[in-house]
């Protein structure tokens, strides 16, 4: 018998939550989608704007501008859970306000949990139709040869690359995407991901092609009503506002989206809170010691100084082995 790869979570909210901040988006995207063609593209940033968005971000960048993080840092990230990259406030992982930062949404059903899934963020922005506002932009979007279909996001995708999909939470109508386009997805991204606030459709077909995906719902319905607004903008899943270029990462919890500026001193961190845990695990097992004893601070110093030098061997070793397979 097949078995269902769809994890719950919660039920999907039929209304938007936050619809004020939702609202401050979508007119400053109606704006970016008609503002003139010599200060922006149809509707995304230009590859200025997309640098001065993300100015904190020195590495190399794709040719539009969005950040491009090393694929040596996908990989790295696919080793890891969510508490292990999650940002605490107090690590000093991110800038001052590290308490307001928010990151993770974890209110998705979970395709293929077995799958970690780490990639670099492509987001479309959708909106419900309307007839005097889509008259202008099909006929913008024309000018330019685009196309402003579900499908025109998912042609620009390339390897290493996570698709995320505002759809406002739409279910009736909300299919969005069919096994037929996932496969696609799953050929041109190597396996990247899908995140969709809004819902998937052929689940059947769909449970057989390997790839991550999060979505709020499952529906049989053909995709409509929806109009796409915006392409690599930022876009809010949940309570989190997700940019061009962000690592998308993904566990059987839910998502986390990390700014790219960011990621290394995360993965630097998660790498310590990994040795932590495995070192924490391997003294319980002596059956020696009271949690206090261990967890979450050693008591003693002898204990401490033993930790220490366990951390500095592992983080050693880890980075002997990186150092070696960037080599190769």
């Amino acid at each position: 018998s097949r078995t269902d790869p769809v994890e719950g979570s919660q039920k999907m909210h039929r209304t938007i939550r936050n619809f004020g901040c939702f609202t401050i988006t979508a007119a400053w995207s109606l704006a970016l989608l008609t503002a003139p063609a010599a200060k922006a593209q149809l509707f995304s940033w230009t590859k200025e704007e997309m640098a001065e968005y993300t100015k904190a971000w020195t590495g190399e960048r794709f040719q539009d501008g969005r950040p491009k993080v090393p694929d040596g840092w996908l990989e790295r990230a696919k080793g890891l859970s969510q508490e292990e990259v999650i940002i605490p406030p107090g690590r000093n992982a991110g800038p001052p306000n590290i308490s307001s930062f928010s990151q993770f949404d974890g209110n998705f059903k979970v395709l293929h949990p077995e799958l970690k899934m780490a990639g670099r963020v492509v987001t479309a922005l959708y909106l419900p139709t309307r007839a005097d506002i889509d008259t202008i932009l099909f006929a913008k979007a024309r000018d330019k040869g685009v196309a402003l279909t579900n499908q025109w996001p998912i042609d620009q995708l390339q390897a290493g690359d996570v698709l995320v999909i505002d759809l406002y939470g739409k279910e009736d109508g909300g299919g969005i995407i069919g096994d037929n386009l996932y496969y696609y997805i799953m050929k041109a991204t190597k396996g990247g991901g899908v995140v969709i606030n809004g819902c998937l459709r052929d689940l059947e077909g769909i449970s057989e092609i390997k790839m991550p995906a999060y979505v709020r719902n499952i529906t049989p319905t053909w995709f409509g009503g929806s109009t796409l607004y915006g392409y690599n903008v930022p876009v809010r899943m949940g309570n989190v506002v997700v940019m061009p270029g962000d690592i998308a990462f993904g566990d059987k919890e839910g998502v986390s989206f990390i700014p790219p500026s960011l990621a290394e001193s995360i993965l630097d961190k998660a790498d310590e809170t990994h040795v932590h845990d495995e070192w924490t695990k391997m003294k319980f097992d002596t059956g020696k010691y009271k949690s206090t004893d261990i967890y979450s601070v050693p008591k003693t110093d002898e204990l401490r100084k033993e930790y220490q030098e366990y951390l500095k061997k592992k983080l050693d070793e880890l980075k002997a082995a990186r150092a070696a397979e960037g080599k190769k």
